[in-house]
């Protein structure tokens, strides 16, 4: 048993697990810095989606006869749009006419809302 005693006793000590100072300081910086968010621009408005556009006789069936911003008009015919239940109930994508958006479709009974943006900009001044 003394044997087993003695090699217990040549082990090494085990060093401390802690870094010295210095070193744990510039780690911990790196990831502040890391961590630190960019600031970003305030982004403006484009100037032209906020000018008020004169809307068609057809368009203002259904958004009413006011002169609206590109984007308030895009809103007020999504609003009528859901409010008539327009939109296909297998394709989500595809707006079904009725008889205020006929005039607007042409002679399309359905459109894609990625149509909507150029039927929008043929029915104002």
């Amino acid at each position: 048993m003394a044997q087993k005693a003695k090699k217990s006793a040549k082990k090494p000590a085990k060093k401390s697990a802690k870094k010295p100072a210095k070193k744990a300081a510039k780690k911990t910086a790196r990831k502040v810095a890391k961590k630190a968010p960019k600031k970003k621009s305030a982004r403006k408005p484009n100037a032209a989606f906020m000018v008020p556009l004169a809307p068609s006789s057809a368009l203002a069936e259904v958004i009413g006869n006011k002169p609206l911003p590109r984007t308030e008009i895009i809103k007020k015919i999504w609003d009528y749009i859901k409010k008539n239940k327009l939109q296909d109930n297998k394709n989500r994508r595809m707006i079904n006419a009725d008889s205020k958006l006929q005039p607007l479709f042409g002679s399309k009974s359905q459109i894609s809302m990625f149509e909507l943006a150029s039927v929008v900009s043929k029915n104002v001044k």
